[in-house]
């Protein structure tokens, strides 16, 4: 497949500074003792300079669910471990529509566990990072090999209407789910998809209608008419040698302007790029996830400040690393705090934030603030 839309105004990584975090660790030992496997941690953080470039396309939403669908037919239940999880949103339901026509913008977001996520931005339908068949192993079960431990049997039939967008954050397996995205691209040839330019090896086989964003770069996607959801590309983590192009985090606004969301799932951000944005609701990890020396996710505190610097009024806490997991890696990975031990340091250095924590498989309707008493 050879018609991809790449964005305009390409940017030559020549200009990036990038600035390296000297710490003792020897990748290329441990590339090669993992053979092809290129694990998610963050080697420095990049001070990016980017001009931004816009596409602007025209989208309709679409409206596959079933009329009239109500919050009881996404609840989860632990005892139907057989049967047909349609445990997510179903719910495109009057309330939404009702809420887009008078004039209110509404995210409805849900977390489908790992870094995977189902968001709805008033009717736009975006799939973020998903896994969906199968385990996560990275194409290694023996070193590393990781399973939901609730939505166990959630897959891509369940997903009960038609996904308009794909949002890859990173080109590793944890984000780009190669068995998952073969089958999704089969169900789905002609679907939009928003990424890195790391995971273009992986994804221009699979997809013909492909935008790579690099940091500061964005697409819109026009809902109606004078109306657009903007999606924009910060830096994320380096995953590899300082002079790697970084991964990719998002920002995604609302039609109206009214709200907007940040997500970057390993917490790992330029500080001198971000403090220039301001995101209304932010996803992030808040727990750490260590091998010996060496921070994989980021979390706790470092989440605390990247809510300050966005200037937050939400944030939505994720487990990523809360997996039911085995292999040699596994055995190595520890954790490092707590959902509420986050939830205590937000309490005294931004309490004025609310954390909204996600149930997976059940929508979480985030408003604009000015909407909330």
């Amino acid at each position: 497949m050879e018609n991809h839309n790449e964005a305009s105004t390409p940017i030559s990584l020549e200009n990036h500074q990038l600035k390296a975090q000297p710490f003792n660790f020897n990748y290329m030992a441990v590339r090669s003792s993992f053979n092809s496997i290129q694990l998610p941690f963050s080697f420095c953080q990049s001070n990016i300079k980017t001009s931004s470039s816009f596409q602007s396309t025209l989208y309709t939403p679409s409206g596959s669910s079933t009329p009239g669908s109500s919050h009881s037919d996404l609840k989860l239940s632990a005892h139907r471990s057989k049967a047909r999880v349609c445990a997510v949103v179903s719910e495109e339901s009057s309330a939404v529509v009702s809420g887009a026509a008078a004039g209110a913008d509404m995210f409805k977001l849900t977390y489908l566990e790992g870094n995977s996520w189902l968001w709805d931005v008033n009717g736009l339908k975006l799939l973020v990072d998903p896994i969906l068949v199968g385990n996560l192993d990275f194409g290694i079960p023996w070193l590393y090999d990781a399973a939901k431990r609730i939505l166990k049997n959630f897959s891509l039939s369940d997903l009960p209407y038609q996904i308009d967008c794909l949002l890859i954050t990173q080109s590793l397996d944890d984000h780009c789910h190669l068995k998952t995205l073969r089958l999704l691209s089969q169900k789905y040839p002609n679907l939009r998809v928003i990424a890195t330019p790391n995971a273009k090896a992986l994804l221009d086989p699979l997809f013909s209608n492909v935008i790579y964003l690099e940091p500061g770069q964005s697409h819109e996607i026009n809902v109606a008419e004078n109306s657009s959801v903007v999606i924009r590309a910060t830096a994320g983590p380096v995953l590899g040698p300082p002079w790697q192009r970084p991964e990719s985090g998002y920002i995604v606004t609302s039609p109206r302007d009214k709200l907007s969301l940040y997500y970057e799932p390993h917490c790992v951000y330029d500080q001198t790029s971000v403090e220039k944005e301001q995101a209304d609701i932010v996803i992030t990890p808040v727990i750490k996830q260590l091998l010996p020396g060496l921070t994989l996710v980021s979390g706790q505190e470092e989440a605390v400040k990247l809510a300050k610097l966005l200037n937050a009024k939400f944030v939505v806490p994720m487990k990523n690393g809360d997996l039911d997991a085995r292999g040699i890696l596994s055995r190595l990975i520890r954790s490092q705090g707590t959902v509420e031990s986050f939830k205590a340091i937000m309490s005294k250095e931004l309490p004025q934030v609310q954390v909204l924590e996600p149930t997976p498989g059940e929508p979480l309707d985030v408003p604009p603030p000015e909407n909330l008493s």
